[in-house]
């Protein structure tokens, strides 16, 4: 079902702004900016408990470190 919505020249502005692509649509570029603000999954949240565990326990590189073991 499709509903039309009011909105200010303003705001269709920065709508366009994000678009990513001509052909994406206005609800494509509503909902990337939402999914910031919903729910994380459960596997998005096993994955920051992982990943946090690995910085305090040391288990991370520096930008440096990196780009002395690619030779850069």
């Amino acid at each position: 079902m499709a509903t039309t919505i009011s909105v200010s020249q303003e705001l269709l502005s920065k709508l366009k702004e994000r678009k990513m692509y001509d052909k994406e649509s206005y609800e494509e570029v509503i909902w990337d900016a939402l999914e910031d603000s919903m729910e994380l999954s459960e596997e998005t949240k096993k994955r920051i408990k992982l990943a946090e565990e690995d910085i305090k326990a040391g288990r991370v590189y520096s930008l440096e470190d990196v780009k002395k073991e690619l030779g850069m």
